[in-house]
């Protein structure tokens, strides 16, 4: 991709109006456009990142045996009746309205309501069973304190995942086992270190249910947790303090603020029972569904993923997620021969299938290239210029690098696998 064709612009300044790191350095870096509070469009640089994580998510959840659908935004009061979530969810998250024909409608919030009715056409026997359905969709929640950027918002992307089973036994193992590795997995992939915390169920369920957390001044919650043995808990319902022994290991107890980024929730038979999703075990007789949740903000991840990795200059992206994994910078020269150098190596990087953003802006100076380099947080730049050119070399250097590196071409494709 060449920059000077790039749908959005850097920004030099701070937008007035944020305060979280992740929304400054996303909007300035051209990745996100506001909207309003809460509620952000995705440029070309952002939309990849997006789609980078995206990936990651739908590998994991496919190697579990997800099958991903794609479901409606647009709900019919009557479903969530059902479970009396219609009023419960209308007045924390859920954006309610009527249509010209003076129907009731709501927006979904998440969907269980939606997959357990169309699993009633699905699943009829224990043979059925178990079932794992996800997507990746947008998502509205009437948000009261959309500020904290992609972190908290409005109109957010979510992947949920939905599981079904015929006893508790099955559920169990799948929770605890499956879908909490392939959980650590995916932010593992991205960068993430989580603590896996035991917290409350809410309006989904009355068990107790796990959040993964990221430790972050950024955050909203507050955990309770143990460094060593990684135990722990939400806040709200804790009655832990900092320097109480951890039950697991002994060890001392710590708190700090955290980031949600996923969630994982026991439903029981709750849905399945409101809705009449039963099954017929192997005697004929009828069971109710056992269920269970699963949720990963998708967009908030990628916020998290800006709070954790940034520095003054801008941001830091981990390769997996990051828009490119280079970034090519030609400077300004009266000599052609440098516009050529750079023009083949771009050309070569796109063949060997390396993803380059190629700055060829002719009226951007080298500090402001250098400055929207920072910035962007590409994690590999190369620098094109009258002294490289001349010494048959590239300037190498990783974002996270103090210092850079003159090499050649041939041993630039080697240090990045290629």
């Amino acid at each position: 991709m060449k920059q000077s064709q790039l749908f959005g612009k850097t920004l030099r300044e701070d937008p007035k109006d944020e305060v979280s790191a992740n929304a400054k350095l996303l909007e300035r870096g051209g990745f996100i456009y506001k909207t309003m509070a809460g509620v952000y469009d995705y440029l070309p640089l952002g939309w990849r990142v997006l789609e980078k994580i995206k990936g990651i998510i739908r590998e994991e959840m496919n190697a579990i045996g997800g099958q991903e659908v794609s479901m409606t935004t647009l709900q019919p009061k009557e479903r969530w009746e059902k479970t009396a979530r219609w009023k419960e969810l209308g007045e924390e998250v859920m954006y309610q309205f009527k249509d010209h024909s003076g129907r009731e409608i709501g927006l979904a919030a998440t969907h269980e309501e939606p997959l357990t009715e169309i699993a009633l056409r699905s699943i009829h026997s224990y043979k059925d069973l178990p079932l794992f359905i996800y997507q990746m969709q947008t998502k509205f929640r009437d948000e009261l304190r959309a500020k904290s950027g992609l972190i908290r918002g409005r109109e957010l992307l979510m992947k949920d995942l939905y599981s079904f089973h015929k006893d508790e036994k099955d559920f169990k193992h799948f929770y605890f086992n499956t879908v909490d590795k392939a959980y650590k997995k995916v932010f593992q992939s991205c960068g993430l270190d989580v603590y896996v915390t035991e917290a409350a169920g809410g309006s989904f369920t009355k068990e107790h249910t796990h959040e993964y957390q990221v430790l972050s001044e950024a955050g909203e919650d507050l955990i309770f947790y143990c460094s060593g043995c990684r135990f722990a808990q939400n806040k709200e319902i804790s009655s832990f303090k900092i320097g109480d022994k951890c039950p697991k290991c002994k060890g001392e107890i710590q708190s700090s603020k955290s980031i949600e980024v996923g969630n994982i929730f026991p439903l029981g038979i709750k849905y399945s029972k409101s809705l009449g999703l039963v099954y017929s075990d192997e005697k004929g007789g009828k069971e109710f569904v056992t269920m269970g949740s699963y949720g990963i903000g998708v967009s908030r991840l990628m916020g998290t993923i800006v709070e954790v990795y940034h520095d003054e200059m801008g941001i830091i992206w981990p390769e997996a997620v990051a828009p490119f994994k280079v970034h090519l910078l030609e400077l300004k020269s009266s000599e052609s021969a440098v516009k050529n150098f750079a023009v083949k190596l771009y050309k070569d990087l796109l063949a060997k299938g390396v993803e380059v953003l190629y700055d060829d802006r002719s009226d951007k100076t080298a500090g402001e290239k250098f400055a929207d380099s920072d910035l962007v947080g590409i994690p590999w730049r190369i620098v094109i210029s009258e002294k490289t050119v001349e010494k048959k070399r590239i300037e190498v250097k990783k974002r996270l690098d103090k210092g850079v590196k003159l090499i050649s071409v041939a041993d630039f494709f080697k240090k990045i696998n290629v």
